[in-house]
């Protein structure tokens, strides 16, 4: 499965706010500089992640981001469908030859053991899979 970086930029940037809940709103600025994340692209992704009620934006001087729900209710799935739309497999044409329904069939069984991954990983996890994986590069051991 290969990811887009609308989705892998949106991910990052869920996975900083989720890092920062509890916090009050974040800059945007703030979080695409810790995430090494072009601010211009991340502001086109917040229209979409608002819409689907996955983020709050509070305009203003103390605004910015911030989850609309704890970490730990927000899936990754949810993340990338919100940017992407459904990730599934009607991209695949409907053919009545047996290789492509072969392939087919390869496909949305591989289509949904990734849905089925995307939706067991909460922010939350994802979030303290950064966290380990900066104190391990600082050279602590975990």
């Amino acid at each position: 499965m290969k990811g887009s970086a609308k989705g892998r930029y949106g991910l990052q940037f869920m996975v900083e706010l989720a890092i920062q809940a509890g916090r009050g709103p974040v800059l945007v600025d703030t979080i695409a500089e810790r995430q090494g994340l072009p601010a211009k692209f991340v502001r086109v992704l917040l229209g979409n992640l608002k819409a689907d009620g996955l983020i709050k934006v509070q305009r203003g001087p103390s605004g910015g981001c911030e989850l609309a729900k704890h970490p730990s209710h927000i899936t990754a799935l949810e993340v990338l469908e919100a940017l992407e739309g459904q990730l599934g497999t009607e991209d695949l044409p409907e053919d009545a030859s047996h290789g492509a329904r072969a392939v087919r069939d390869l496909w949305a069984r591989s289509t949904a053991a990734a849905r089925a991954v995307l939706q067991a990983t909460t922010l939350a996890d994802l979030a303290a899979k950064q966290l380990a994986l900066e104190v391990d590069s600082q050279g602590y051991s975990i």
